[in-house]
């Protein structure tokens, strides 16, 4: 049998304008099978914020092989800080061995970062969301062109399989980071020490460098490539959709 979940227009009319702990108290009341994602400084907020509601929360990362040493480090903090039973998310071997053996191990640059970000983080992420109802994230309206129409809650495009759609929850839409670092601040949460080297938005090693000032925070990001194409693959609608 299938389960009954509000419909997303009512939803989207609930949570319109909407701050961060009512978008997730309401996710909460209406999903037991959810989970939230960590790899930045906005998902560890979420974290602090979603513990308060649910102790038990799942939590899950993605470990890509190519993270910045301080990332593993900053990983195993948040784990130790919350008390979590941090779940981590490998990339198959099979595809990534046979790209590194016929394309090395920096072909991104020449041929575009999606392949890679297809086999490290998109296919192991997908896999797990396909088991959920719901799922939770730490997306800003303001972090990339690509994402100035973000809704609060929205079904994952990304995600095509019969029955219930899967949906994504995004309670820091209408934050600014100027807000995220606000809350870090005075409730002390853990963040990468890279963010102090002038890293903003953090992935993986050799596709992330610092900002300068006043450059926009995903200019970091997959530098060599058009500002339009700065998503790895996991907010992405599949064609067609």
């Amino acid at each position: 049998m299938t389960a009954q979940f509000p419909t997303l227009e009512s939803l989207q009319s609930e949570l319109k304008g909407k701050n961060p702990r009512v978008i997730l108290k309401s996710a909460l009341t209406h999903f037991d099978n959810i989970a939230l994602s960590f790899s930045g400084a906005e998902d560890v907020v979420l974290i602090d914020m979603v513990l308060q509601i649910r102790p038990d929360m799942r939590i899950f990362s993605l470990d890509t092989g190519r993270l910045h040493p301080e990332t593993y480090r900053f990983m195993d903090t948040v784990r130790k800080h919350y008390s979590i039973a941090l779940e981590i998310l490998y990339p198959r071997p099979e595809g990534l061995e046979q790209l590194v053996r016929e394309k090395g191990l920096f072909s991104f640059y020449q041929d575009g970062h999606r392949e890679c970000c297809g086999l490290r983080k998109v296919e192991p992420m997908r896999r797990l969301l396909n088991s959920l109802d719901a799922w939770i994230t730490g997306q800003r309206r303001d972090q990339s062109p690509t994402r100035t129409e973000l809704a609060e809650v929205e079904w994952d495009k990304s995600i095509v399989r019969t029955g219930c759609p899967l949906y994504k929850f995004n309670p820091l839409a209408n934050w600014s980071s100027a807000q995220v670092w606000d809350y870090i601040e005075a409730y002390q949460v853990p963040y990468n020490p890279l963010h102090r080297e002038g890293y903003v938005s953090i992935g993986c090693e050799p596709c992330t460098r610092p900002i300068l000032p006043n450059q926009h925070e995903r200019e970091g990001r997959w530098w060599w490539e058009d500002a339009a194409k700065k998503e790895c693959g996991l907010h992405v609608a599949k064609p067609g959709i």
